[in-house]
């Protein structure tokens, strides 16, 4: 199994579901300027979107969207990081999955527009800021994990988003139980174990 990547970038997300189900993987850097793997490819020969992650599985198929690898890599190798199919539970994933994906990552992707002007990026920011607050209010019941007890791959996809705010200047002090979260998930073996390999943490 072969996971195409970028340091930091989204597919970050699925490198810590690998490693939070003890999955077996290679992983291969994609440089997002170019669109070429670490090796010279050209990375649209694997993904014609040019987007990461892309997962390519022994079969040779390659699966693309943080979405369908995360549950994908659930269903097949690691069924503790996923809700079983057909309860509320399941449901609720697909819904913190669709909220990840559609509401918070999409709202810092203006950010990183080198051509967008400050007042635009201030009000991209507080968007950011409203999703962050509806974040905080689910952890305020003092849940570990952002469904509740368990972790799931919702929160290798939240942790993944929300550790961009440092690089991008935004702060979290208005949210302490969202900090607590974020401590927690640094913490954690798979975090750690992907973020090393992707040359994040020492």
């Amino acid at each position: 199994m072969k996971l195409y990547l970028s340091p930091g970038a989204c597919s970050l997300s699925c490198h810590i579901a690998l490693h939070e189900g003890g999955i077996a993987h290679e992983i291969v850097k994609v440089n997002l300027r170019n669109h070429e793997t670490e090796d010279g490819r050209d990375y649209y020969t694997v993904n014609p979107n040019g987007s990461v992650p892309a997962l390519q599985i022994d079969s040779g198929d390659v699966i693309t969207q943080n979405a369908a690898i995360l549950q994908y890599l659930g269903d097949n190798f690691a069924p503790a990081i996923l809700p079983a199919n057909g309860t509320l539970a399941r449901a609720r994933l697909y819904e913190m999955l669709g909220f990840i994906g559609a509401d918070y990552h999409k709202a810092f992707s203006p950010l990183y527009n080198p051509n967008a002007t400050e007042e635009a990026k201030a009000a991209q920011k507080e968007i950011i800021a409203r999703r962050q607050a509806y974040l905080e209010s689910l952890l305020a019941d003092g849940r570990p994990f952002i469904l509740g007890n368990d972790f799931t791959v919702a929160d290798a996809y939240l942790f993944t988003v929300t550790n961009w705010c440092g690089r991008l200047g935004i702060s979290l002090d208005a949210f302490p139980h969202l900090i607590a979260y974020m401590e927690r998930m640094r913490s954690r073996p798979s975090v750690v174990a992907a973020m090393k390999a992707e040359g994040l943490i020492a």
